[in-house]
């Protein structure tokens, strides 16, 4: 089996083309998903989901399918599941491109405080504009990149990012300032959180790659976390979102390929093979200094993890959701 995704370069879909009318209906919803949509001076888009405004979840989910490139769906699911009472499903028939491809924050971007006149600035973009930019070597590894003429990002942060931010994304993507959407999620807000916790899938398929699964053998997913309220604490909001990941994240994975390589993908997957397992990853984050790179890789997945093979019929399951951790991080008493 390949590495790359199956589809040739010529019948690959352009995320951005496809996450167009998605940006569009969340610009022309604006009022009622409570964003905020203005123009730069530049002539750039930046929608704000959570800075100036509220931002709902609705947004949120809206915005988990634009960081998929149209490529995926994320809707709600409610009734108590598991001991909490809203959870978000995702599903996707092309995983690698709307995952890889799209979702993944992986564009580092930087500017320090000379460059921004003030506070020096840092963000993980995400989102389809990544393909145009192809700055990341994951884009050599999937074989995949995109020309579209507009694009979208979607960048966790507070603030809007400053004019030098700006300037390189438009250089680096090749494109005019009216073709550029910027969607500012802060994890504090209802639709940070969402679009956080709607990357579920995102996170088993950056795992298997990274456990050197052939992406290309990877050929549909579906995954469901529950979502926790915003914390107005920033590293707590982060927390949050994590944990419904790493403890309440469930993942099923549709493959190609060799019995034994899909079964060594879900036994070796979930989040409990970390030594760090077991408590809130704000409390493993400030254990660890504030810095990500001290914490053991295998703790970003989800907690349970289902790999089924097109190609024998079989399953299999390993790893298992934590609900008492997360409902004890979660639930006051009334």
């Amino acid at each position: 089996m390949s590495d790359n995704p199956t589809l040739p370069a010529s019948k690959k879909p352009s995320v951005n083309a496809l996450a167009r009318p998605l940006v569009e209906r969340l610009r022309a919803q604006a009022e009622l998903l409570d964003v905020q949509v203005r123009r730069d001076a530049s002539g750039v888009c930046i929608v704000d989901a959570g800075i100036a405004v509220r931002g709902s979840v609705a947004a949120g989910l809206l915005i988990g399918e634009i960081c998929m490139g149209g490529l995926g769906q994320a809707h709600l699911a409610t009734g108590c599941l598991e001991g909490w009472p809203t959870w978000i499903e995702v599903r996707s028939a092309q995983p690698v491109l709307a995952c890889m491809g799209s979702q993944y924050a992986g564009w580092s971007l930087a500017a320090s405080k000379e460059e921004t006149g003030g506070k020096k600035f840092f963000a993980l973009g995400s989102g389809p504009a990544r393909a145009l930019a192809g700055k990341e070597t994951l884009f050599e590894e999937i074989g995949y990149r995109d020309s579209a003429d507009t694009g979208v990002l979607v960048m966790e942060v507070d603030r809007a990012p400053p004019q030098v931010i700006i300037d390189k994304l438009l250089r680096d993507c090749g494109l005019e300032a009216d073709a550029l959407t910027l969607i500012l999620t802060p994890t504090t807000s209802l639709a940070g959180t969402t679009q956080v916790v709607s990357r579920v899938l995102e996170t088993a398929l950056h795992k298997a790659h990274q456990l050197g699964f052939p992406a290309g053998d990877i050929v549909g997913g579906s995954g469901a976390a529950p979502l926790p309220a915003p914390s107005p604490d920033g590293v707590e909001a982060m927390g949050r979102t994590n944990d419904a990941i790493l403890y309440g994240g469930r993942v099923h994975l549709t493959v190609r390929g060799d019995d034994e390589a899909a079964r060594s993908l879900a036994q070796r997957l979930p989040s409990s093979n970390s030594t760090d397992y077991g408590r809130s990853f704000a409390d493993i984050f400030k254990a660890a200094d504030y810095d990500f790179y001290k914490i053991d890789g295998a703790l970003f997945a989800p907690a349970e993890v289902w790999v089924s093979n097109l190609d024998s019929g079989n399953t299999w399951h390993a790893g298992g959701l934590d609900m008492q951790l997360l409902l004890g991080l979660w639930r006051k008493a009334a």
